[in-house]
């Protein structure tokens, strides 16, 4: 599930109602309220059940290029890199300057913003990355070796981590059965009559021999292909994939079928969902990312954040947020804040490289969903014009 059901912003401020309504509503029927799953479970007699049904969020890290090269062409150009993009993508958009296939840039004349940067550009040589996700991939490189034109202090301004917000809802069911599609498992989505929404239902015959709790089992080759598939995204199992490099696996299905590499060692790992060792391999995946996230970047919502004290020292005292005026942002930074999302300086004294050793850490982008964000907080969304009666029927 995403970790907020919106933008990133500040949790705290009057914009954001709409959001903590949604995630009172989620945490209500999670673990709090004495109605949810969770509490339920509980009253039945079921001691542990989290052996049976958990929550998890998907976070990513990179670092975004912002080298000293860029700022030498900047300087010699007189166009910033953001002036010049933004005249790529409104000449690219007009759909006849440019097409995805073209070689070169055509459009433009003179006076183009986007060409004098090339122009500047092509004076000089960057072997910085434009990132370096394939770090917490498998196989991938050591974050150390990771070129960077700049100075250490610039490279530790430059990472920066934001929830993976995935729209698309999968059921994987015991490795036979998949839905899939934009429809949620509530009434709004399931009735037929409230929202637009739709799914697919996939039931491939295809058997694959599998195992399901150390026993023989026969499995859906679609399901339990795609599952696995999922679960090795999601614990940093699969290779980085580059965008400039496709394979079968990135073109239409009608061209290409999809290739999966049955019985390597990665996919053993994730072949039996419960298998006691891969049960300890996806909570140790997710409970070392979670940390190293917390740690880095105090993304919100955490689960040390308790109340809204806690929110204004965990989150508050370091961040500039979007949307914020230009006075209290200047302020912030004047105060040695940093943009949302970025990494909090004063947790690294040893500068980079200990940055570095930290998120080297960082397996996938599998992170624990925090079950216990606000939870001393009698009601996260107190109900005024912007959420009554009217507005909780819609989104209940």
């Amino acid at each position: 599930m995403p970790a907020v059901p919106a933008f990133a912003g500040d949790l705290k401020g009057e914009g954001a109602l709409g959001t903590r309504a949604i995630m009172e509503f989620q945490y209500e029927s999670i673990n709090r309220g004495g109605y949810s799953i969770i509490e339920t479970l509980k009253k039945s007699g079921v001691q542990d059940p989290h052996r049976y049904i958990n929550f998890y969020n998907l976070r990513n890290y990179d670092r975004i290029n912002t080298s000293a090269v860029m700022g030498k062409v900047e300087k010699e150009s007189g166009v910033s890199y953001e002036s010049a993009r933004r005249d790529f993508d409104n000449e690219y958009q007009r759909g006849d300057q440019y097409q995805p296939n073209d070689s070169a840039y055509t459009g433009g004349g003179p006076d183009s913003q986007y060409l004098r940067y090339q122009e500047a550009a092509s004076h000089h040589s960057d072997q910085t990355w434009d990132t370096v996700s394939a770090c917490y991939m498998d196989s991938g490189p050591d974050l150390h070796s990771v070129p960077w034109n700049g100075s250490p202090e610039s490279e530790l301004d430059a990472f920066v981590s934001e929830q993976l917000y995935i729209h698309t809802k999968v059921l994987i069911a015991d490795d036979q059965i998949v839905i899939c599609g934009s429809a949620n498992l509530n009434d709004r989505s399931q009735l037929g009559n409230h929202d637009s929404e739709i799914a697919v239902v996939i039931e491939d015959p295809t058997p694959v021999r599998s195992t399901m709790g150390g026993h023989v089992y026969t499995a859906s080759a679609f399901a339990t292909s795609l599952r696995r598939q999922l679960y090795r995204r999601h614990l940093g199992l699969l290779p980085d994939q580059p965008c400039d490099r496709p394979n079968s696996n990135w073109t239409p299905v009608t061209r290409d079928p999809n290739e999966y590499d049955w019985g390597s060692p990665a996919d053993l790992l994730v072949r039996d969902p419960m298998d006691p060792k891969f049960r300890e391999l996806w909570l140790q995946t997710a409970r070392q990312n979670t940390e190293i996230f917390t740690r880095a970047f105090h993304p919100v919502p955490n689960d040390k954040v308790r109340t809204w004290d806690d929110y204004d020292g965990f989150f508050s005292k370091h961040f500039v947020v979007p949307g914020e005026a230009k006075e209290k942002a200047d302020e912030g930074y004047s105060q040695g804040k940093v943009d949302y999302g970025h990494v909090v300086r004063e947790e690294f004294p040893g500068g980079i490289s200990e940055l570095k050793d930290l998120l080297s850490g960082v397996r996938g982008n599998l992170v624990e969903m925090p079950l216990q964000f606000l939870i001393d907080v009698p009601d996260i969304a107190i109900e005024g014009l912007s959420l009554n009666t009217l507005t909780a029927e819609l989104y209940t």
